[in-house]
């Protein structure tokens, strides 16, 4: 697998993108979006569980199970989410207006909306701005761009992989900085390939993706109204349809996997307000199950995202989210270090040197390994500290 430096969303061959700033945001920033596939692409998704759901999630659910879609339209600045039979309407035209744009039926664009909740999209000014994108090869990075809203920076990343003799690119970008705790936050993340990958094998990779990347990161323990993670797949590579249980479909599922984990934890590190990024490795789990709740609880904790800020090597806030997460623990079997300082051995406390421990949480990555000494799983999730920024930021959200 090799990794692109500066790739994304467009680096698979056949994709095109493009943003425009069309006034959904105050700022003037771009806030509309279109990603295109030059060719009919297999499609899947993952999306939030949270019962209260965005029209455009509702509808790209239903471009999901018809398996085919031609391209993505995405709006930054407002969610289009608790905005009732109009706010269906609106996302219905802004498929409408996409399908126009690129020449394909309304039924094959996907469409996605973030920003803030109970407002209508001013759909005057998107029947505007959608003719004046102009969809190019190198149109990833401004559509990472577009999609952002309290996200601080864009999040894109590529890799390349050989399959059946056939160069393969796999490349994705995301948005998310706030409200992030997904269960499939605002998050909105979208991967493309020119793999030809056959659908059902397309679905399941999918959401094996997300269970080791976006769905292994909290910001503040909030789950958003419009999570959507979608993977297009047009075949451009011109490679035999990758089917489950070959040796093609490991390979592909190592890159899905890898593109959508850089892309989850680019948006941990931009967490609002975040100056840290952690990581927090569960090994010795009974089951997988317990692995990710357990490694989960831990970056989820505002005792400990608290003490990561301050750079307090405060492991009992480890410890205690360990013991309350879910899964099985036997404080006494438990090993904990930051970094490579060790704090707890076996149930043990251990003198140890205060100065280093600190040191290994006062730079801008923090890692956390807990060695639960149970079994032989082991997971990893990503998260970020929290700060007096993140209080400032959403206690002015719509003011």
């Amino acid at each position: 697998m090799d990794i692109l430096a500066g790739g994304g969303v467009t680096s698979a061959k056949g994709y095109r993108a493009g943003a425009v700033a069309c006034g959904i945001k105050k700022t003037g920033a771009l806030d509309l979006v279109l990603l295109a596939s030059d060719r009919t692409a297999t499609v899947a998704g993952v999306f939030t569980t949270n019962k209260v759901r965005a029209a455009p999630v509702e509808l790209s659910e239903r471009v999901i199970k018809g398996m085919i879609a031609r391209g993505v339209i995405a709006n930054s600045g407002n969610a289009n989410c608790c905005t009732g039979a109009q706010g269906m309407a609106d996302a219905k035209e802004m498929a409408a207006l996409a399908a126009a744009r690129i020449g394909s039926p309304a039924e094959q664009i996907v469409v996605a909306s973030t920003g803030v909740i109970g407002v209508h999209l001013p759909m005057d000014r998107i029947r505007e701005g959608v003719p004046r994108i102009q969809l190019s090869p190198d149109g990833g990075a401004e559509a990472a761009r577009g999609i952002m809203t309290t996200d601080t920076t864009p999040k894109e990343s590529a890799v390349t992989i050989g399959i059946d003799g056939r160069t393969v690119t796999v490349g994705g970008m995301s948005k998310g900085s706030g409200m992030i705790h997904p269960n499939m936050a605002t998050l909105l993340a979208f991967i493309t390939t020119d793999a030809a990958v056959e659908p059902s094998f397309l679905q399941a990779a999918t959401r094996a993706a997300c269970a080791v990347s976006f769905n292994m990161i909290s910001v503040d323990g909030d789950t958003s109204t419009n999570d959507t993670f979608v993977v297009l797949a047009n075949g451009a590579a011109e490679n035999p349809p990758i089917q489950a249980g070959t040796t093609a479909a490991t390979r592909f599922q190592e890159a899905l996997d890898y593109v959508a984990i850089q892309l989850a934890k680019a948006i941990a590190r931009d967490g609002e307000g975040a100056t840290k990024l952690i990581e927090v490795a569960v090994d010795g789990a009974q089951t997988l199950a317990d692995a990710r709740t357990a490694a989960r609880a831990v970056v989820s904790s505002s005792l400990f995202k608290a003490a990561v800020y301050g750079a307090d090597p405060n492991w009992g806030r480890i410890l205690c989210a360990l013991g309350y997460s879910g899964a099985a623990v036997d404080p006494s079997k438990a090993d904990i270090l930051i970094g490579d300082v060790w704090l707890m051995r076996a149930g043990e406390i251990l003198p140890f040197d205060r100065a280093a421990a600190v040191a290994q949480m006062a730079g801008p990555e923090v890692f956390v390994r807990a060695d639960l000494h149970l079994g032989t799983a082991s997971a990893r999730a990503w998260g970020c500290d929290l700060t007096e920024k993140y209080v400032d930021i959403n206690g002015r959200y719509t003011t």
